[in-house]
């Protein structure tokens, strides 16, 4: 199912995260689809930055740089906003920066959602809140199987810790808060997404796989591979963003009861890092290298999604395997690194993805 333009033209979307990867990919699909997005977060802390080569700064109905741990700052953008939809993508996302700022991942990820649901407790109208946090919420054991929502959470890394106990609070924080008592709202519907290893056009952070990659073959260079062996399920950013916004409609129509929800690929995406960088070489030509690092710290190995609840529930499921999803994403590297320009290939890839090509 596709999303219904319909539903969102004029709509007034809070959008926490708005300077990240897939928060400039959301407030770019979201202002082309006629919404009023305001956003909030941090200076993009990449040089180049997808949200600056999307210039959304002048895009956006309002553009807040501010820290989701200001709980007060927080609750004037909300208050200011009136939201209809919020989606908080805001975090600090990456596991290798979480054992160097632990405290920092906890406070963001934990305390930093709280916040927001307290911000829009006030409301006085129907708010569908979409609260994503990520696929590594569950207690990985290791296996082949993939987790399903009402498996057991748990995190080795801070990153992942900090994102299951997101996942428990907000839960209870919609069974204390949300109803017809005097000291709850009945105007919140609330539920989680989880999904990860996001991959396309525009990524330009440290740490991660595909950036490195396309970094590396830019300037001619091997490709740095810590970890060949690991699988995850990889899938294209529009995935996961698609599901958000079919999540949000359905809470606004009460189509669903509130909860988590997986997004990831069919199983045939899963896949392990090298076969993901043997791809990637196949439509840009390069060579890679296994880096161990010295300070290399715990990584999962195997990571899968069960994706029945959303595609049963929601009609979504993904509209591109692995192989168009590599493509589409080295194509937009390619053509930047030859002079393109980063909104016109984000808009061909909405354009490709609606028509699922």
């Amino acid at each position: 199912m596709l999303v219904n333009r319909e539903f969102w033209a004029g709509k007034r979307i809070l959008l926490t995260g708005h300077t990240g990867f897939k928060g400039s990919w959301l407030a770019l699909w979201l202002t082309q689809l006629g919404a009023h997005v305001t956003g909030v977060g941090l200076e993009p802390d990449t040089t180049p930055n997808l949200f600056g080569q999307l210039d959304l700064a002048q895009r956006l109905e309002q553009h807040h740089i501010s820290d989701i741990r200001d709980a007060e700052a927080l609750a004037e953008i909300a208050k200011a906003c009136q939201p209809e939809v919020v989606f908080h993508l805001a975090a600090q996302p990456l596991v290798r920066r979480s054992y160097r700022d632990p405290l920092g991942t906890w406070a963001t990820n934990v305390q930093g959602s709280l916040h927001l649901l307290e911000a829009l407790k006030p409301l006085q109208h129907p708010c569908a809140v979409v609260m994503v946090t990520t696929d590594k919420v569950y207690e990985n054991k290791e296996w082949l199987y993939g987790y399903r929502e009402n498996d057991r959470l748990g995190g080795h890394d801070p990153y992942s810790a900090s994102k299951a106990a997101a996942e428990l609070a907000i839960a209870s924080w919609r069974s204390s808060f949300c109803g017809t008592d005097a000291h709850q709202t009945p105007y919140l519907a609330i539920a989680t997404a989880r999904a990860g290893n996001v991959i396309g056009g525009g990524d330009w952070a440290d740490d991660r796989i595909v950036p490195d990659a396309m970094r590396a073959l830019a300037a001619g260079q091997p490709i740095p591979v810590r970890n060949p062996n690991a699988t995850r399920p990889w899938q294209h950013v529009l995935e996961p963003l698609s599901g958000y916004m079919l999540l949000a409609e359905a809470l606004t129509t009460k189509q669903v009861n509130c909860g988590a929800f997986n997004f990831g690929p069919q199983q045939e995406a899963n896949r392990s890092v090298q076969e993901l960088i043997d791809k990637l070489i196949k439509y840009w030509p390069g060579q890679w290298q296994v880096q161990t690092k010295s300070d290399a710290v715990h990584e999962a190995q195997s990571l899968h999604l069960q994706i029945d609840k959303a595609q049963q529930q929601l009609k979504w499921k993904p509209r591109w395997g692995f192989n168009i999803t590599i493509k589409r994403t080295v194509d937009w590297y390619q053509a930047l690194h030859n002079g393109g320009n980063a909104i016109e290939q984000c808009i061909a890839d909405f354009k490709k993805y609606s028509n699922n090509h």
